[in-house]
């Protein structure tokens, strides 16, 4: 399977939205990118949305096999619904994804990195087995570059190639914060930065290190 794993610093930090803006921004350019969160728990709207975003080439529940409805951890969750985290179901499914589609996949994580998925593995332990270079999304805001460094941190020890942070604005009005967040997390992290604003309806641009091969 070949694309980018998009994982973020907190759920609801913007990662679908992030994610259905990079899909468009690629089929518009003739990538056929395929929209993934294999992972879910609460409502399925993020797939949906994902789905929309390819014209509906594929369905929410290809892009979600894996859900609880619980709006918990997928860990808690399990405990919750009583069953254990389908693994198997979960490895299947995306074998099957790459073999039905081209890709490049954009495959998107359930809430931060750290998030797990059972008693021993989460979104972390997953990312590695699918090994593919990762983007963080974020929430523009303050205390964004502590929860930012601590992910990029983690990310690099996990041994998997970082491409770059993703800045998503949550008000209209810009404040300190969001506007000196971008250049310090580029000085502290030495990635490149790309910054959404507020309800963007398209990426500002499309950088290099956002098209995967």
């Amino acid at each position: 399977m070949k694309g980018i794993f998009i994982t973020g610093t907190d759920t609801g930090v913007g990662k679908t939205y992030f994610t259905s803006l990079l899909t468009r921004a690629l089929r518009k350019r003739s990538v056929p990118a395929i929209p993934l969160k294999p992972i879910s728990a609460g409502d399925r709207s993020d797939s949906i949305l994902l789905s929309e975003a390819t014209g509906g080439e594929i369905s929410p529940i290809e892009i979600n096999p894996v859900h609880f409805s619980a709006p918990l951890s997928p860990y808690a969750a399990s405990m919750v619904e009583g069953r254990p985290f389908p693994w198997g179901i979960l490895r299947e499914r995306m074998e099957k994804l790459a073999q039905n589609y081209q890709g490049p996949f954009l495959v998107e994580g359930a809430g931060g990195w750290r998030v797990p998925l059972d008693s021993s593995l989460g979104i972390r332990e997953w990312a590695q087995e699918l090994s593919l270079p990762v983007v963080v999304v974020a929430r523009n805001s303050l205390g964004t570059l502590n929860h930012t460094l601590l992910t990029v941190d983690s990310i690099r020890q996990s041994n998997l190639t970082l491409l770059g942070v993703v800045l998503n604005d949550t008000t209209p009005k810009p404040d300190e914060s969001s506007i000196t967040n971008p250049a310090l997390l580029e000085q502290l992290t030495r990635l490149p930065v790309l910054s959404l604003a507020y309800q963007s309806t398209q990426l500002p641009s499309l950088p290099a290190w956002l098209t995967p091969l």
